[in-house]
């Protein structure tokens, strides 16, 4: 078991900023303060800070302090296989892409990760989980390399370990080549929930179980991951419900809805959480939210493969804890949260008009409901004594936001902010919109020779 960064953090006390704490109440503060000691928040307040011996002050005027943001869906390997495919949908991006990532091993994974995180950071994430679940048989260490990225970029991380086991031979979507055996797949599962997975309360690194989609895993597989998951106290995660296709799949193959297929084999509770979950019907809007079952909403990554808009205005209404995520970098080569929290905005009010997603709510869903997805809303995602000390100050006083009444809204409307600190269980991660924990040079060069020697592989 590993616990990242174990050092001690120092305190800080950030002074002058407009306070959004996302509390139940909604507080916020205009000129307000937040105390950091060590890894935790100690104080949150309005008017003048407290003097404390030894911290750190920073200066917040002209700046928005928020929780950190939480990212509930991503697949860190695809950073360096992004622009492939860009005009297709779902199953033919799939198609196109699965003999490329048939080549990834542990140090394409440990560069690919550790790009994405760093660009993460860089955009006020401070928590962030993956889903890994393509598993080369000669791949090396897939998990720990992206272990240690986190550890070097310096974020919360909840990675969960992927699989297929469901190939082209057998009506599955995946070649054969990058699927595992279910054996293996449990042993495999086993390793990283053992080696890796902290349960304690301040934890930097927590392990989920995730069978990638209905549609390339078998039902046996998704029966023994959720008793694993269950008995070693971990959560689960798989795709659901992305794209009409999938719906079609389902019904063909096995008589019901995607909801109505995962509820049969045990996947609904607290402990699941679904990405996408575009295509519901009211029947699983209800099912989703009186099993406590939490949804990954990502809406760029869902318009840039055609899929659809998600109902999170409905889903946000009928009380299912949702969150926000960036996906892939294949289908997001942004994988800006602040895009999906305005993305999240613009889209429901498509949907259903101005008034069905408010700035407050993306801001929510971007921090504490993401931190309820992943079942740490008691200690992550608001600005509250107690909490841990992961918080994104944003400066909204530069060309791109001065003269925006609401810094929320010019947060979450405007263009993304630049961000003037990031702090991680109270330690710096990015100052002054540089992130200080890698060289961001040496990573852009060091992921693009991993995106042309991947593709070279390939053919």
């Amino acid at each position: 078991m590993a616990q990242l960064m174990s050092d001690a953090p120092g305190t800080v006390v950030v002074s002058g900023a407009y306070v959004a704490t996302v509390d139940t109440s909604g507080t916020e503060h205009p000129d307000g303060y937040v105390v950091v000691r060590g890894n935790r928040i100690v104080d949150v307040g309005a008017g003048r800070a407290p003097v404390v011996e030894g911290a750190r002050v920073v200066d917040g005027r002209g700046c928005l302090l928020t929780p950190g943001l939480v990212n509930t869906h991503h697949h860190l390997y695809q950073w360096i296989t992004r622009g492939l495919a860009a005009d297709d949908n779902l199953f033919d991006w799939l198609t196109t892409l699965y003999p490329i990532w048939a080549g990834i091993d542990a140090d394409a994974v440990r560069t690919a990760a550790t790009g994405g995180l760093a660009w993460l950071a860089k955009h006020g994430c401070t928590t962030t989980t993956d889903h890994h679940y393509v598993v080369p048989r000669d791949g090396g260490d897939v998990f720990g390399a992206e272990i240690e990225a986190a550890r070097t970029v310096g974020l919360r991380f909840h990675p969960s370990r992927g699989s297929m086991d469901l190939g082209h031979s057998q009506g599955g979507l995946p070649p054969d080549s990058v699927v595992e055996r279910l054996d293996d797949v449990l042993t495999g599962t086993q390793d990283v929930v053992d080696r890796w997975h902290d349960p304690a309360p301040d934890s930097m690194l927590r392990v989920a179980v995730a069978p990638c989609s209905p549609f390339s895993v078998t039902a046996d597989l998704l029966t023994e991951a959720a008793a694993l998951a269950r008995s070693a106290g971990v959560r689960l995660h798989t795709h659901l419900a992305e794209t009409v296709d999938e719906q079609d799949f389902c019904l063909d193959r096995f008589g019901c809805t995607p909801v109505q297929y995962m509820e049969r084999l045990g996947w609904v509770g607290p402990d699941v959480w679904y990405a996408h979950a575009v295509h519901l019907d009211d029947v699983a809007i209800t099912t989703l939210a009186g099993t406590r079952t939490g949804v990954a909403h990502c809406p760029t990554s869902n318009a840039r493969l055609g899929a659809g808009i998600a109902r999170a205005r409905d889903l946000y209404a009928a009380g299912v804890p949702l969150g926000l995520g960036v996906d892939g970098a294949a289908s997001n080569e942004a994988c800006n949260m602040l895009e999906e929290a305005r993305h999240a905005v613009l889209f429901a009010r498509a949907r259903g008009g101005p008034r069905e997603m408010t700035v407050r709510t993306a801001l929510e869903l971007g921090t504490i409901g993401g931190a309820r997805v992943l079942g740490r809303d008691d200690e992550l995602g608001s600005l509250e004594p107690g909490k841990l000390a992961d918080l994104a100050l944003w400066r909204v006083d530069t060309l791109a936001h001065s003269g925006i009444t609401d810094p929320v809204a010019a947060l979450v409307l405007g263009a993304t902010a630049p961000l003037e600190l990031l702090l991680v269980n109270g330690r710096a991660v990015v100052e002054r919109g540089r992130v200080i924990t890698v060289n961001e040079d040496d990573v852009a060069a060091e992921v693009e020779q991993a995106h042309r020697a991947l593709v070279r592989k390939a053919g």
